[in-house]
């Protein structure tokens, strides 16, 4: 099944795929989400359990860190990786 220009793959890391319950999914984003900015604010607020998680959170557009300016246009995966503990 072709993809359109506004599907994309997200992929989930650590508390963030326990929290949505899933590793990844496509997504079909709507014409106003634009920027990463952006989309976090859509992530919110389709899933729900994202509320408010997604301050720290780095985001990566097909596997190049981005800025919250940075816009989506042309980007097929976006992995959203939490911040890391451990020593």
């Amino acid at each position: 099944m072709p993809r359109s220009d506004r599907s994309v793959q997200v992929l989930y890391f650590a508390a963030l795929r326990d929290l949505t319950g899933r590793a990844e999914e496509q997504l079909e984003l709507p014409a106003e989400v634009e920027t990463v900015r952006d989309l976090v604010r859509h992530l919110q607020q389709i899933r729900p359990a994202l509320a408010g998680k997604l301050v720290s959170v780095r985001v990566a557009l097909d596997e190049a860190f981005a800025k919250d300016s940075d816009a989506l246009a042309g980007a097929r995966v976006i992995a959203l990786i939490p911040p890391v503990a451990g020593g």
